[in-house]
């Protein structure tokens, strides 16, 4: 069972672990012991409140297939159960993070004092680049 908030969790039946071999360099157990995790999670088919789904579903993340699925390879730790415990953590993350609205950018106008600033600076710059010019006679 993972919990996400105090109303909503997810039950063991819905998240599909498997254990598979993690990449990159080994050691003499590199080719027996499969201690990375293949964590897969369908949105759609899930128990998880409406609101949630299509907020997952919205979200432009490479974990999240075109079929609503939730795709997490963990392969960090040495141990499966630290990887399998990563994979849970980081797709708790993941739904937590789809249910965070973010605040809407209200428009802001310079104040009149930044154009005059603004102004000054662009006259003064103007004018040194002036005074650089050849002098006529």
């Amino acid at each position: 069972m993972l919990e996400i908030s105090r109303a909503v969790s997810l039950a063991d039946w819905e998240i599909e672990l498997t254990g598979i071999r993690a990449t990159g360099n080994g050691g003499q157990r590199v080719n027996k012991v499969e201690t990375a995790i293949h964590l897969r999670f369908d949105i759609k088919r899930s128990s998880l409140p409406l609101l949630y789904k299509d907020r997952l579903l919205k979200l432009s993340d490479s974990r999240i297939s075109s079929d609503g699925i939730i795709i997490i390879k963990a392969q960090s730790f040495r141990t499966q159960s630290m990887n399998k415990d990563d994979a849970l953590k980081r797709l708790k993350e993941l739904i937590v993070s789809a249910m965070v609205v973010q605040k809407t950018r209200r428009p802001t106008k310079p104040t009149k004092g930044s154009n005059l600033r603004r102004l000054d600076s662009k006259k003064k710059t103007s004018s040194n680049k002036a005074l650089r010019g050849k002098i006529s006679h």
